[in-house]
């Protein structure tokens, strides 16, 4: 018998390591997340580019692409993937990356959860998403009005495969493959990694010792407003995209 109930908050479930594997925001989570907030720096993001506006607003990719219809809405869904690409944008333009990197970035950060099969430690889902995104990189780059090429498939697949791996646990072939598309797979090791203020632990969130980017922790604060604004608008009755899109323009970045 479970011992758990529906009003069991996520923040409760985690204290008690009893975390279901598909996770989805609550209010008395919402309003944890809210009243944590960590002393951060308040540093103005950096003013992004027409085009990387135009990247964020198809950052919404269709449910079909998804390989678990449970995880749409949960911690690792259309929120969080929306968020981590507009996460990646702004990396992108403080690290001074090209409009064609930075493309490639966005669009592997969108998809780079979509093989998931729920939101635990589901192990080997980044490789699973690298291969399915480089099947289908026609129809993924049609999506976002871009031109699929060589190149900027292996750049984004290999960022998708090695993003959930620590670095500390790269095998010789991994090192080999960051080498080759390194400043987009560090930028979504960030960009993920700035999300986690969603996540119900406060030891899960953000930490800049694990991530290789200098703008990570002058986007702390972005990344935090962003979670709580798009979660609370979810809760409030807007979809994924809606409330991550509508966080997004209240803070300025888009629009």
């Amino acid at each position: 018998m479970s011992t758990t109930s529906p009003a069991d908050s996520l923040v409760e479930l985690a204290a008690r390591k009893q975390l279901p594997h598909h996770q989805y925001t609550d209010p008395a989570t919402v309003r944890w997340i809210a009243a944590n907030r960590p002393v951060l720096s308040d540093d103005p993001p950096p003013r992004l580019r027409a085009t990387s506006q135009r990247l964020l607003s198809r950052s919404t990719i269709p449910s079909g692409w998804l390989a678990e219809e449970r995880c749409l809405d949960s911690l690792h869904g259309i929120r969080h993937a929306m968020r981590t690409a507009a996460l990646a944008a702004l990396l992108a333009e403080a690290a001074g990356l090209s409009e064609d990197d930075t493309a490639t970035l966005v669009l592997a950060a969108a998809v780079h959860d979509c093989r998931r099969l729920h939101d635990k430690d589901d192990r080997g889902h980044g490789a699973r998403a690298a291969i399915w995104l480089t099947d289908n990189a026609d129809t993924v780059w049609s999506h976002f009005g871009l031109v699929a090429t060589p190149s900027r498939i292996m750049a984004a697949a290999t960022a998708v495969r090695l993003h959930d791996l620590p670095y500390d646990a790269f095998s010789e072939d991994d090192q080999a493959d960051h080498a080759r598309a390194e400043a987009v797979c560090d930028l979504l090791k960030a960009a993920d990694a700035l999300d986690r203020y969603r996540l119900p632990k406060l030891r899960w969130w953000p930490d800049p010792a694990q991530v290789r980017s200098e703008a990570f922790s002058g986007l702390r604060t972005t990344a935090f407003e962003l979670v709580v604004r798009s979660e609370t608008a979810w809760l409030a009755g807007a979809t994924s995209a809606e409330a991550v899109l509508a966080g997004l323009e209240q803070l300025e970045l888009t629009g």
